[in-house]
């Protein structure tokens, strides 16, 4: 029998840096109704979910943005998406800044991490996610017409990228950045995964080199198209898009194929569903062929591969009459 489940990306629109949490989760609850009329099992919700993206001001504490960390989850006002969840019968994944007070720390130290949580549709958690490549910068740059303090703000994760049998299929997760870097997939495809869900806040203006700004679209799609493919998984794409506090963001939310194509993608950047039914089978179809890793990414080669010390020098010019290595006079 196919395995298979619908899945729900449920972009979000601009968060205010004003709106507080009771006004996002009735909107993210609002979205988890339209995926349960749709007929999600699972529906996913982008990076930083709950809050504005606060990484684009900077406080010299930086304990300044602890408030718009959560502490747990659920929390108080986060319960009730978990309580429609159940309801409905519908699982979610959801970004959201994790603080961890030191005394809950095994080390003793206050921790804060850009997360996403994954919910069965009984409303027990999965699993979480850490997010593990950092983008931005650490320290005020007020020659930016925004920042982008993420690495200010969250440290990175060194959890790698676990996966959960869950949905009837193997899950993984990924946040934003994280989708840029093809070992990000290929770390969860050599364990088999057949679905990967990524959040993303990306904003269309990139400071360092606005060349590339003309590009945001076409390299989101780009990387996570190649990552679906490769590792032949189902890859699930949320944007948090629009102009949000003056900072316009990528929407273009997306549901790829195991076959790299896009079948299904958000048409506004506000708050919308795009569903699409996920053939976890399919993913099979490129496993067990071409990228078959049994197989063809045989561990020998790959050794030789990382124990590449660098570029190869050209050899000194000693005389007219030196022979090329490979080259051959007989």
């Amino acid at each position: 029998m196919t395995r298979s489940i619908t899945v729900g990306a449920a972009q979000l629109g601009p968060i205010a840096k004003d709106e507080g949490r009771p006004s996002v989760v009735a909107r993210l609850i609002d979205l988890l109704r339209k995926g349960a009329e749709a007929g999600c099992d699972l529906v996913v919700f982008p990076e930083l979910g709950l809050t504005t993206f606060f990484p684009r001001w900077y406080t010299d504490d930086i304990a300044g943005h602890d408030h718009y960390y959560e502490r747990s989850m659920p929390g108080p006002e986060t319960q009730p998406l978990f309580d429609e969840a159940k309801r409905l019968g519908v699982g979610f994944a959801l970004g959201y800044a994790e603080l961890v007070d030191a005394a809950d720390s095994p080390d003793g130290e206050t921790h804060r991490f850009n997360t996403t949580i994954l919910v069965e549709r009984d409303g027990s958690i999965v699993g979480h996610f850490r997010k593990v490549h950092i983008p931005g910068h650490e320290d005020d740059e007020p020659w930016r017409p925004f920042q982008h303090l993420e690495r200010r703000y969250f440290e990175e994760s060194d959890a790698g990228f676990p996966v959960w049998r869950a949905f009837d299929g193997i899950m993984g997760m990924a946040t934003c950045n994280d989708r840029r870097w093809p070992e990000t997939y290929r770390e969860m495809g050599l364990q088999g995964v057949e679905m990967v869900l990524i959040g993303y806040n990306t904003p269309i203006h990139y400071a360092p080199d606005p060349g590339q700004n003309a590009l945001q679209g076409f390299h989101n799609h780009l990387c996570m198209q190649a990552g679906a493919y490769q590792n032949g998984t189902w890859v699930i794409g949320v944007a948090k898009g629009g102009t949000e506090e003056g900072v316009e963001s990528l929407a273009q939310s997306c549901i790829i194929a195991p076959s790299g194509q896009i079948v299904a993608q958000a048409v506004s950047t506000g708050d919308e569903l795009i569903s699409a039914v996920a053939d976890l089978d399919w993913c099979a179809h490129y496993k067990d062929t071409l990228f078959n890793f049994d197989r063809y990414r045989r561990p020998e080669v790959y050794q030789r591969i990382t124990n590449q010390k660098g570029v190869i020098e050209p050899p000194e010019n000693t005389g007219s009459d030196q022979t090329l290595a490979g080259d051959d006079n007989s």
